[in-house]
């Protein structure tokens, strides 16, 4: 297992990523103070998991890609996205 300090992760982050999916487990730390490990979701626990949603009815899925809302928000006032601009003034 490999040991990196926070600031070193940050800079490296997408190599870090790679190994993780390789399968390496990467211990995080702060000020030589073990604060995190990063590790590979195992793909069983994955799928089990979305299994037990769609088994208790809190997810389910077609096999497609999602539908958009049927049905638009109305809202009154200004537009959301005149709002934004102003905000970002």
């Amino acid at each position: 297992m490999k040991t990196i300090g926070i600031r070193e992760l940050k800079e490296n982050l997408s190599r870090c990523m790679k190994k993780v999916k390789t399968g390496e487990k990467i211990i995080v730390t702060d000020r030589k103070k073990e604060i995190a490990v990063i590790m590979p979701l195992e793909k069983k626990a994955k799928e089990e998991k979305i299994y037990q949603l769609i088994q208790r009815g809190a997810a389910c899925w077609s096999g497609g890609k999602p539908a958009g809302m049927k049905k638009r928000i109305v809202s009154r006032g200004r537009s959301v996205s005149s709002a934004v601009i102003e905000d970002r003034r």
